[in-house]
C-alpha cells in the first residue's frame, strides 16, 4: 500500500510517537556482547536521538547482556514525558553473536523484573517476546507477561519474528500492539505479516531497518539519493516509511553524524513512481 501523504506520528495503543526512532543494539561491545567501547559517547547518541525529536528508544535484555538497557537508564533517566522505552526478553547469551531462544517462564519473569531495575521505571511501556521458544508451549511462555500486564509492570505487549500463524496464536492468550520482524528494502520475507499487522492495526518494527539490497539496486538507489542529495540509507529509510503507515524505524548507530542523517530520511517523501521504481 502506498500512502497519499506520509504521516511522521503512530499510535502504539494511546503512546503517540514519531515514526523513526532508535534502535539501542548497537550501542554494545563487539558481537552485541559487553559495554559499549565509548560509553560517553554512547550516552551522547542516546541524548542527541531525543533532542532530535525521537520519542520511541528499542534495546533489549539480551542487549550486552543487560549493559544496553543501563546505557539507556543512565542517559535518559528521568525519562521526559511523552518519550517512550520498548525493551525485551527471552533470549539467552552465552556468548559474543550467540542468541538463543528460552521461553522458561522463570526466565521471562527475571526478565521483566531484570528490565524494570535496570530501566529504572515502575511500568514498561512496550515489552516484546524476543523469540518465541518452539521447546516450550507459547501459552507457558506468557503466562507471566499476562501477570505482569494485571499487576501494571507492562502496558504494552509485542512480539518478534513471528509467522501470522504465531502473531494469531498470542493474539488468543493476551492483546499485542506490535511485532517486530527483519525486514527492509532488499529483504521483503516477511510481507505478509508485514500486512496482517497494517490490516489489524498492530505497529510494524523492522530491524536491521538500514540494508538497501543487492548491488542490482544500488544504481536505482543512487539515481534517487542524488536527486535528494540524500545517502543509499536515508533513501531506505524512506522507501519504509512509505512502505505503510504502520511502520516505525528503529536504525541504530555509535555515531552522532550517522544519528543526524538517519533522522533526517523522515524529511524525504518519495514520489509514487520511486516507490514503484525502488519496490521492484
Amino acid at each position: 500500500m502506498v500512502t497519499e501523504k506520509l504521516n511522521l506520528t503512530y499510535k502504539i495503543g494511546d503512546l503517540e510517537v514519531n515514526r523513526l526512532g532508535f534502535g539501542g543494539m548497537q550501542l554494545t561491545g563487539k558481537g552485541v556482547w559487553g559495554e559499549v567501547p565509548d560509553r560517553e559517547n554512547g550516552l551522547k547518541v542516546l541524548q542527541r536521538a531525543v533532542e532530535l525529536g525521537v520519542n520511541f528508544i528499542d534495546t533489549a535484555d539480551s542487549y550486552g547482556p543487560y549493559t544496553n538497557e543501563k546505557l539507556v537508564a543512565d542517559a535518559l533517566h528521568p525519562y521526559k514525558d511523552g518519550l517512550v522505552i520498548a525493551t525485551k526478553s527471552g533470549l539467552e547469551r552465552p556468548g559474543p553473536d550467540e542468541w538463543v531462544p528460552n521461553g522458561d517462564p522463570d526466565h521471562i519473569r527475571k526478565g521483566i523484573e531484570g528490565s524494570l531495575e535496570r530501566l529504572q521505571v515502575d511500568q514498561i511501556d512496550l515489552w516484546q517476546l524476543h523469540r518465541i521458544d518452539s521447546k516450550v508451549p507459547v501459552r507457558e511462555t506468557l503466562e507471566p507477561v499476562i501477570k505482569a500486564v494485571e499487576d501494571g509492570k507492562i502496558k504494552y505487549v509485542g512480539i518478534s519474528e513471528v509467522t501470522v500463524d504465531q502473531i494469531k496464536e498470542v493474539q488468543d492468550l493476551l492483546p499485542i500492539v506490535s511485532v517486530q520482524n527483519r525486514y527492509n528494502l532488499g529483504d521483503r520475507e516477511w510481507e505478509e505479516v508485514l500486512d496482517y499487522t497494517t490490516e489489524n492495526g498492530l505497529a510494524f518494527i523492522p530491524w536491521f531497518p538500514l540494508a538497501s539490497g543487492p548491488d542490482k539496486m544500488q544504481e536505482k538507489i543512487e539515481s534517487i539519493a542524488k536527486k535528494y542529495d540524500a545517502t543509499t540509507a536515508q533513501i531506505a529509510l524512506a522507501w519504509l516509511m512509505k512502505r505503510a503507515e504502520n511502520i516505525l524505524l528503529i536504525p541504530g548507530t555509535k555515531s552522532l553524524e550517522h544519528l543526524e542523517e538517519n533522522i533526517k530520511a523522515a524529511e524525504i517523501e518519495l514520489t509514487d513512481s520511486e516507490f514503484e521504481a525502488l519496490s521492484k
